[in-house]
């Protein structure tokens, strides 16, 4: 399903600015959409809100037509519940009060790709939804703290699993974060789990998507009849958070925020 380019592409500062601006972009394209999780609210509204903030920005989303079993139809992804990625947007599909909604955007700007994800509520939220957003915005966090010149990506990938696995929930075997630049997939893969001291050397300039894809009761997955839709193979609820993240000479660099 996934189209990766497989090599590893380390970037300059000055490409490193451009995928700033396109994370400005993505991250501009969430703060609209999250207004907008409302009960009664369809999801083809959501992308529809989307793609206006893209036009304006002159920005394009790489989702739109991505190759897979048929071109990919919208300019986001909207999981509700126990989807858990590359959910279609729908005219008939409403949100309801206490939905999880995952929404996933991409933007090109300048010939770069940002990418990042986010996961929140449609009104109140029950305790236990909560903790699960709260734990996969958490183990983020956790991987982002290991993207560090000298680390290798198996610390990133084992920092969200512990993180994840110590809180009683599961990661996803199945689908991982990745490189990101010039492409939306480049190399490396990224799992949600991994080794230590395993995997790609982190040095500056390299460039990745960190994705924990978090589920309540299974790591196991399935694809829906649309070919796109991934759930939790038990119907348990799933969130979903991504960062595009740069390695520099200190601190990790956050590209996909306002």
């Amino acid at each position: 399903m996934i189209d990766w380019a497989r090599q590893i592409h380390v970037k300059n500062p000055a490409e490193i600015e451009i995928m700033q601006e396109a994370g400005r972009i993505n991250a501009t394209v969430h703060a609209t959409v999250r207004e907008l999780l409302k009960p009664g609210v369809t999801t083809a509204d959501l992308n529809a809100a989307a793609e206006e903030v893209l036009r304006k920005h002159n920005a394009v989303s790489p989702f739109k037509n991505y190759p897979g079993p048929y071109p990919y139809p919208a300019s986001i992804t909207v999981c509700i519940n126990e989807e858990l990625v590359h959910g279609i947007p729908s005219k008939k599909r409403k949100m309801k009060e206490g939905d999880i909604v995952s929404i996933d955007c991409g933007t090109v700007f300048g010939g770069f790709v940002a990418d990042s994800a986010f996961s929140a509520g449609v009104g109140k939220l029950s305790t236990a939804s909560q903790k699960l957003l709260d734990v996969t915005e958490g183990a983020l966090k956790a991987g982002i703290d290991k993207m560090r010149a000298g680390n290798r990506t198996g610390d990133v990938s084992a920092a969200i699993q512990k993180y994840v696995e110590s809180r009683g929930f599961y990661v996803t075997r199945e689908y991982t974060g990745h490189g990101v630049g010039r492409q939306m997939h480049e190399g490396p893969q990224v799992p949600n789990y991994g080794t230590p001291g395993r995997g790609l050397l982190l040095r500056p300039g390299v460039t990745i998507a960190l994705e924990p894809m978090v589920l309540v009761g299974t790591e196991k997955t399935k694809v829906l009849a649309d070919q796109w839709t991934v759930i939790s193979a038990d119907k348990s609820l799933t969130a979903h958070f991504e960062h595009s993240i740069a390695v520099t000479e200190g601190e990790p660099l956050i590209l996909t925020v306002l």
